[in-house]
């Protein structure tokens, strides 16, 4: 089935140097741009991470440091990719978990002007896992009656998620053809930062995620212990849940002022 499309819409897929969205870095990005109209463009390039590719890491995807060491960093092609992706919806498998969070991590230490929460995100994943609970590799033989050559690389797993969530749509009916209503199956839940520390409750509240404080306002732990704002900036949390941090405590600083 053809996407309904408003807005272009970009399947992306990163191999990286391992799993930690805070530390880990980018060694390869494809992405596949798919127009409204149904023109596509592909595009795969390898980054230098300016750290050593962890074996364990190359064993998977087959990425090693001399492969890359003549490569661009990410802060040299992050404009460039940004601008690719301007105005695009973005999709992937396992992506809300783990590649929005490492791509905003990387455009966030490479100064990239660029918001990537205003963007809907479609993760091919968890409506495979909703439905038939498996892996990629499954999806795609489940979906599209073929075996996944080249799994764990990046222009293989990209457009094998494409194709994935094109028999998804063909195989259930109740699935909205609409990118706004994928996005919004395909959430875990409403989060404040793409790493989910931070999440919206049903009365629309940003509540802390994790921790002793979960489940709780994060304006009013802000207020009662003012100390753990200083805790997380100066702990092992992502750049972007920092940065959601600060703009909630900015906030309530702006209203008070205003008062």
């Amino acid at each position: 089935m053809k996407l309904n499309l408003k807005n272009p819409i970009v399947f992306f897929d990163l191999e990286t140097t391992g799993t930690n969205i805070n530390a880990d870095r980018i060694v390869e990005i494809c992405y596949l741009k798919v127009y409204p109209n149904g023109n596509e463009e592909a595009k795969t390039m390898r980054i230098n991470p300016e750290m050593h590719i962890p074996e364990g890491a190359s064993a998977v995807h087959g990425i090693y440091d001399k492969d890359v060491e003549d490569c661009p960093t990410f802060k040299e092609v992050a404009k460039s990719i940004a601008q690719e992706i301007e105005g695009c919806d973005l999709a992937g498998f396992n992506s809300n978990r783990f590649d929005i969070p490492v791509l905003a991590e990387e455009f966030i230490r490479a100064g990239a002007d660029i918001d990537l929460a205003k963007r809907k995100f479609v993760d091919v994943q968890v409506i495979f896992h909703k439905r038939e609970q498996r892996t990629l590799s499954a999806a795609y033989k489940f979906y599209c009656d073929k075996d996944l050559e080249d799994a764990h690389t990046a222009e293989a797993d990209t457009r094998a998620t494409y194709e994935v969530l094109k028999a998804q749509l063909d195989r259930y009916p109740d699935l909205q053809n609409d990118i706004a209503f994928l996005s919004e199956y395909s959430s875990f839940g409403k989060n404040v930062d793409f790493a989910g520390r931070m999440v919206y409750d049903d009365k629309g509240v940003e509540t802390f995620n994790f921790g002793k404080y979960k489940g709780q306002s994060v304006v009013e732990v802000l207020k009662k212990d003012p100390g753990y704002y200083g805790w997380i900036q100066s702990s092992d949390f992502t750049l972007n849940t920092k940065a959601a941090l600060t703009r909630i405590r900015l906030r309530e600083m702006s209203n008070l002022t205003t008062k």
